[in-house]
């Protein structure tokens, strides 16, 4: 997509400047877009000799879906064995048959959705927040020295604070209601999307800064049609990567001072001492983490693929 814009910069500022182009810059252009196409042919004979080595040691389909499965299935199993055979106490461990008859009643009562969907709808609105923040100081930073400059130790020294070292200033700030916890999901997420923003826009190749320069093409413009498409890999793990964080987070932020959500569910069942209620919240964190990373991993790959 970035060699398409870039092949029709000239025919977009043809009428409006009537300076030419310094045939050394339009060299460069060529022979940059002709080591990018070689590199995409690299990257497709790799991408396939690794799709017939998986094939060859079994990764793929039915046998690559039992290597997958084994695993947890034996965990399982052996522990319902070892529970049935009366070694665990229910006060302090739940068999795997306890934890299923959990879920039926939670989900019976409607309340295991309700959670479910509370929780979900925060993670969903911090993050989006946290995207749009990151979006623009990302690219601001990633474009502009002088701006990285700017910001640069108020980031490096925010960045390794967790967000859940926040919960204490977030109820300060903003009381036990929904803000706060969006604030803190908001923390969990924007950190690594920022951090991948800058770094792929920084991996770009400079030419086509230069060329850029040459046609005096609008800043705006450039950004959309140019920095975004070259640095939209880095951007999808990014993204990846900060839908995991604002996941962790609202976890941590519903086990204080939340009456619905998965992470209240844990905090309860905690409370009330029942085993199940707690590995059963702790089983859905976990199932519906990886549920959202494989859906974004997903988009990732068929967009990169069309990139």
């Amino acid at each position: 997509m970035v060699e398409k814009v870039i092949a029709g910069l000239p025919a977009w500022v043809h009428g409006r400047s009537e300076r030419p182009a310094r045939p050394e810059a339009v060299g460069e252009v060529v022979s940059g877009k002709t080591a990018q196409t070689g590199a995409v042919g690299t990257t497709e004979k790799t991408a396939a000799r690794r799709r017939r080595k998986a094939s060859t040691l079994g990764l793929t389909g039915v046998t690559g879906w039992l290597l997958y499965l084994v695993l947890p299935v034996a965990i399982v199993a052996l522990w319902s064995l070892y529970g049935s055979a009366g070694q665990t106490q229910s006060y302090s461990m739940a068999t795997p048959q306890q934890i299923v008859a959990a879920a039926v009643e939670y989900a019976t009562d409607g309340e295991l959705l309700i959670n479910i969907l509370v929780s979900f709808t925060r993670v969903l609105e911090g993050f989006l927040v946290a995207l749009v923040a990151a979006a623009v100081l990302g690219v601001a930073a990633g474009i502009s020295r002088r701006f990285e400059r700017f910001i640069d130790l108020v980031m490096q020294v925010l960045r390794p604070i967790p967000g859940i070292a926040w919960i204490p200033l977030a109820i300060l700030w903003f009381g036990i209601g929904e803000n706060s916890k969006i604030y803190i999901i908001f923390i969990g997420a924007f950190f690594p999307m920022f951090v991948n923003i800058v770094d792929g826009i920084k991996g770009i190749d400079k030419r086509y800064f230069e060329l850029g320069e040459v046609y005096e093409i609008p800043k705006w413009r450039f950004i959309r049609q140019v920095v975004i498409p070259a640095a939209l890999p880095q951007i999808l793990t990014g993204i990846r990567l900060g839908l995991s964080g604002a996941w962790i987070c609202v976890v941590a932020a519903e086990m204080i001072g939340a009456t619905s959500g998965v992470g209240f569910m844990l905090s309860d069942g905690r409370s009330m001492s029942r085993p199940d209620v707690v590995i059963l919240a702790m089983l859905l964190i976990g199932v519906i983490g990886k549920l959202m990373d494989d859906v974004v991993e997903w988009q990732r790959r068929r967009i990169v693929k069309w990139l």
